[in-house]
């Protein structure tokens, strides 16, 4: 601290004793040398002393000092040392950051002024660029600190930065030079840099995947140690993550680049990996890869490209890595389940891939296949709600357009006398028909998956008999599903178990006509679907209710006697009613849960209860909707017998006088409605308006805070220049007084020299005269006689 103060004053010089200049005070007269100083080591102790104080005075330096430091970094760039005083100094005055040492009265106010003095700073494009410019020059002092003012001007203004690097010229390039820096600290922020600046840009994206970034990314994951490294590999990841999601150019560019069999090797574990454990860093590293892995092959990229990956990931033995993960010991829980939802995508839709994880065994005695393994832990209660949800999603994509897997799926419930051993399906029944509602709901979702697009495994699903007391007569599982559906008092077991069998019976008049001989399951239906009040969420399970009961009219062969179409259609119209058949039908489509199901195949849950409907169920719902309203409608029709000529002349007189008053109650509905658009119009401008004034004067709001500690700093500098003034002035005066004194010194100067001409003249005079022999009288005698007189008197 000493030194500190030494070289403020060596810079400002000692102040006057008894006074102690104010910070606003120091930080003007240091921006005041940087801008008049001519010279170069003055201009760079005034920047060092400006670094210290912008901490502490970030509004005071700012508002003086940014144009200055601008124009130092313009004029001065060949001198390393002040240049990287400058980048530091900008880098803390435009941090979003509150640093320790700021003033109480900076923390407290509401404006964030390293926003302001980052939207103030990149106003003019050039400063950036010119700060870009410095990434070129390779001393440390200057190449780090304008990595760290980038990144903080990127935190404060990412879109803006993001416009200005994307038309700077070789700005990307600049950035992508350091990754190749020997320097890691340089290496290790110009990572950080890049991961923000690549956020939600494809143009940048696609500029940094072309600039050899996936090259020198996986060299420095090399040289850290792959997934066994440290933080820097997880910021490899995650700028890789940035660079693929969403972007199918550059996924295009991984795949056909050869990087995928570079990330094969990544997920070999060692063979003491049980004794070594797994650290907290190598967990992250593990995560950022497989969500690497699953961005290549989610469901929303393009088809071809999903396809192209998976068959690339099985030839470079990637998922043979993936699934040894899977069945190997000591594994962590969130590692384990994102790992199952990684190989579920890999194998998604390619039947190749589905194969090969159909014959994956898991080192059991006896050995079991790992989806045996796998359900297991779906249906058991005692297992992570997160992992139970990922192990139904891999099941859900081993079935996806798998016909041969269903098959074996359903196979594996029918009677068979060679299978001993514990099957898929004797797992998913028993989870279908347990204690555990959220197993009954895992089960009723794995087996509905069976049944997708696949009209042959829905009637051989109804070969399934389940003995359900001893000595009892077998039931079919549909009969079953039906008999459960009454018996059990939870919401979700109810939801899950109708939603198997709306999967089951839609296009199969067969499973109809079995759940229509069910006792009792019609009067259920109806019961529920009339129902005019319900608790929370039983409007899903009402709705339900009715979609399965237009699913049995919609795809009813009019086998069953007593339920035909026309039939049921008349219990729906006179026990429930249309208008509110449709209103329940409707509820599912509006409700929230239906809304989140039906965006992506992956369950997205945080907790048990959340689990209603699935995205499968919600696409079948969507295609059947119109389906049924449209089967009822007809029915509706041919029962509807009367029309206009059965009445008589004066019902059709009355009948016009309606029809006219409707008219014109409806011509003026229609006026009203067209001046309540007119006003939701002018209202929403005027929201608008209000916005944007709002904006505005919050803006001015910010620029008058500036303004005002500019004018606080005015006002103390006017305060210091009176004095100043004053000085000056006497000090002019006393320069005048001098030159009259040396004026006056001259002018006796010249005096005495002529005096000493006349005197040696009249020396020369006399002795002329005494050689002539005339007497002369000696003034100088006279006078020193006369003088001896008065002394002695």
């Amino acid at each position: 601290m000493e030194y500190f103060r030494s070289g403020l004053k060596s810079v400002l010089g000692t102040p006057a004793p008894g006074t102690q200049p104010t910070g606003a005070e120091t930080v003007e007269r240091l921006v005041s040398r940087v801008s008049t100083s001519t010279l170069l080591e003055d201009r760079r102790d005034a920047c060092r002393a400006l670094k210290a104080l912008s901490r502490k005075y970030r509004l005071e330096v700012g508002a003086q000092g940014m144009d200055v430091l601008r124009q130092v970094l313009e004029l001065d760039r060949s001198d390393c040392e002040i240049i990287g005083y400058c980048l530091d100094t900008l880098c803390n005055i435009t941090s979003k950051e509150i640093f320790e040492e700021e003033n109480e009265s900076n923390i407290n106010m509401k404006v964030n002024v390293g926003e302001q003095f980052t939207e103030m700073f990149i106003k003019n494009t050039e400063n950036v660029t010119l700060v870009l410019g410095f990434l070129e020059e390779y001393d440390f002092r200057v190449r780090w600190p304008a990595v760290k003012l980038l990144t903080s001007l990127l935190a404060s203004k990412p879109k803006e930065i993001q416009d200005i690097i994307l038309v700077s010229p070789m700005g990307v390039s600049k950035l992508m030079d350091l990754l190749v820096e020997s320097r890691e600290v340089i290496r290790n922020d110009a990572l950080l840099l890049l991961i923000n600046l690549t956020k939600s840009n494809a143009n940048i994206q696609k500029i940094v995947a072309f600039e050899n970034a996936f090259d020198r990314l996986f060299d420095v994951i090399k040289e850290e140690g792959l997934t066994d490294g440290g933080i820097v590999v997880e910021d490899c990841m995650l700028l890789m993550l940035n660079l693929l999601k969403n972007n199918t150019s550059n996924i295009n560019f991984f795949k056909e680049g050869s990087y995928v069999q570079k990330l094969a090797p990544m997920f070999l574990l060692p063979d003491n990996i049980e004794e070594i454990g797994w650290s907290p860093q190598k967990v992250s590293n593990m995560h950022c890869i497989l969500q690497l892995v699953r961005t290549l092959v989610s469901p929303n990229n393009p088809v071809q490209i999903v396809t192209s990956c998976q068959k690339t990931m099985r030839n470079a033995n990637l998922l043979e890595a993936l699934c040894n993960i899977l069945m190997a010991s000591g594994v962590p829980a969130d590692i384990l389940t994102e790992t199952i939802n990684t190989v579920g995508e890999v194998i998604r839709g390619n039947l190749t891939n589905q194969e090969y994880f159909a014959n994956v065994l898991a080192p059991s005695n006896p050995p079991r296949p790992a989806i045996v393994v796998l359900l297991m832990s779906m249906v058991n209660e005692k297992q992570p709600f997160s992992l139970r949800c990922a192990v139904l999603y891999c099941f859900q994509c081993f079935l996806f357009k798998n016909e041969i897997g269903q098959e074996q799926v359903v196979q594996t419930l029918l009677p068979s006398s060679t299978n001993s051993t514990l099957t898929t399906g004797q797992l998913l029944c028993g989870g279908l028909f347990s204690s555990d509602s959220l197993s009954n709901w895992f089960s009723a979702v794995a087996l509905s998956h069976t049944l997708i697009e696949n009209p042959a495994q829905r009637e051989q699903l109804l070969r399934v008999l389940l003995a359900t007391n001893l000595g009892a007569q077998p039931v079919s599982l549909l009969h079953q599903c039906a008999v459960y559906l009454q018996q059990t008092s939870k919401l979700q077991a109810k939801i899950g178990v109708l939603m198997l069998l709306a999967i089951w019976m839609s296009h199969c008049p067969q499973a109809v006509q079995v759940f229509l001989n069910v006792p009792g399951a019609m009067a259920f239906l109806t019961a529920q679907t009339s129902a005019s009040e319900y608790d929370n969420n039983e409007e899903i399970l009402q709705g339900l209710c009715a979609f399965l009961m237009g699913l049995c009219v919609a795809f009813n062969d009019n086998s069953v006697q007593n339920y035909s179409k026309e039939n049921l259609s008349q219990l729906i119209e006179k026990r429930v009613g249309t208008e509110t058949y449709c209103k329940k039908l409707g509820e599912i489509s509006r409700h929230e849960v239906y809304a989140k199901a039906a965006k992506q195949p992956q369950i997205r849950a945080k907790h048990s209860s959340e689990l209603l409907l699935e995205f499968e169920f919600c696409k079948l719902f969507k295609a059947l909707e119109p389906v049924i309203i449209k089967a009822l409608g007809v029915q509706r029709d041919l029962s509807n017998g009367m029309s206009e000529l059965s009445l008589s002349e004066h019902e059709n007189a009355l009948l016009l006088q309606y029809k006219e008053l409707i008219r014109d109650q409806d011509k003026k509905l229609q006026d009203l409605q067209k001046n309540i658009n007119n006003m939701q119009r002018e209202n929403q401008d005027l929201k608008t308006q209000i916005e944007e004034l709002r904006q505005t004067n919050s803006q001015l709001h910010d620029q008058n805070t500036l303004l005002k500690a500019q004018l606080q700093l005015s006002a103390g500098a006017t305060i210091v220049n009176e004095p100043c003034d004053k000085i000056k002035q006497l000090e002019a005066e006393l320069v005048e007084k001098d030159a009259e004194l040396e004026r006056i010194r001259k002018d006796q100067d010249d005096l005495l020299e002529l005096l000493t001409d006349q005197d040696t003249k009249l020396n020369s005079f006399k002795n002329r005269l005494k050689e002539l022999g005339e007497t002369i009288e000696d003034v100088d005698s006279e006078d020193n006689n006369s003088l001896g007189s008065d002394n002695e008197v």
